[in-house]
């Protein structure tokens, strides 16, 4: 008697997740405002000063991920105002971390001892950690190709008869778990020199270039078409 296996969806499944944390990585570690964001901050405030904007980007990211799954994000795409609308949001608030940063380089040139933009304030470490959180949200979320992006990027592997909001929403996770992972790794790396980027020339010339980068992104996102 011959016996015949049917289709397994659990096995498809399973077997397309090494495909999908490879293409994670690679796209974690592609250069952009993210990257540019959690360098500077560990540079500037250390791998604490770090978690916060990484935490910030993460749940940016997985909004983005559940708004594709509902469709919404779909609307945003097709949406030639509402693309335009979160592109001009998301290109100002790069030129204004970037402007942010070339201030606090030009305030160094004209007194060692002035604070710069990201300096601790007594106190206030809690509106920090949450200013720290925020930019990172804002970052990710006022990207429209973060949109388009996460249309076309899940449902590859989603198999086709099951939920697609559920899937995307556990993929998601995974996702944000492996760049948490990623980001905090990163961020230690270059938290360990914090106190050298903190040096009044070396911060000087870190805040010139990483506001040029900011600035840099800011326009081409400005730009950029679909």
């Amino acid at each position: 008697m011959q016996l015949s296996l049917g289709h397994d969806p659990a096995m498809d499944f399973a077997g397309s997740l090494p495909a999908f944390v490879v293409a994670v990585v690679l796209i974690s570690a592609s250069p952009g405002p993210a990257m540019a964001l959690i360098l500077r901050r560990a540079a500037v405030r250390g791998f604490a000063g770090a978690v916060p904007t990484v935490l910030g980007l993460e749940a940016g990211l997985y909004l983005w991920a559940l708004f594709a799954a509902a469709g919404l994000a779909a609307l945003v795409a097709a949406s030639e105002v509402a693309f335009i609308v979160l592109r001009v949001i998301g290109a100002g608030f790069l030129l204004y971390l970037g402007i942010k940063a070339w201030r606090s380089a030009w305030r160094s040139r004209r007194t060692v001892t002035a604070p710069g933009d990201d300096d601790e304030v007594p106190g206030e470490s809690a509106r920090g950690w949450a200013k720290a959180f925020g930019e990172g949200a804002v970052v990710m979320l006022a990207n429209p190709k973060a949109a388009a992006f996460m249309i076309a990027f899940y449902p590859q592997f989603v198999p086709a008869d099951r939920p697609l909001f559920a899937m995307t929403a556990l993929l998601a996770l995974l996702q944000v778990g492996i760049e948490i992972v990623l980001y905090l790794v990163l961020a230690a790396l270059v938290g360990r020199a914090s106190s050298w980027f903190r040096r009044s020339a070396v911060r000087r010339r870190l805040d010139a270039v990483s506001g040029t980068v900011l600035v840099g992104l800011g326009v081409r996102m400005a730009v950029d078409g679909r």
